[in-house]
């Protein structure tokens, strides 16, 4: 299940601009995920096997070139049905748990 969210924020992440796997990182750490380097990765290379992300290297001035992440339209129509899936798990629960 944590798979799943996880995938779901990252595309929800880079639905506006496109980010670095250190943006995020640090995205999801500031919304109190706490995921590591080696999670994040695997996952990042596996959206996009699936046409979900594409990325370009792009040159930096402090390091060596980052490899930016963006959504692919397929991605985009795939993040849609998530939102929609998320409020159905959503409602879901709070029924559930009453709240």
């Amino acid at each position: 299940m944590r798979k799943g969210v996880l995938e779901y924020c990252i595309l929800s992440i880079l639905k506006d601009e496109d980010k670095y796997a250190s943006e995020i990182l640090g995205a999801l750490k500031d919304a109190k995920m706490l995921v590591v380097e080696g999670t994040i990765y695997p996952l990042l290379t596996r959206l996009k096997n699936a046409g979900l992300l594409n990325y370009r290297w792009e040159e930096s001035t402090s390091g060596p070139p980052r490899k930016y992440y963006a959504l692919t339209e397929t991605g985009h129509l795939f993040l849609k049905e998530l939102n929609g899936t998320w409020d159905e798990l959503r409602n879901a629960v709070n029924l559930v748990t009453n709240k």
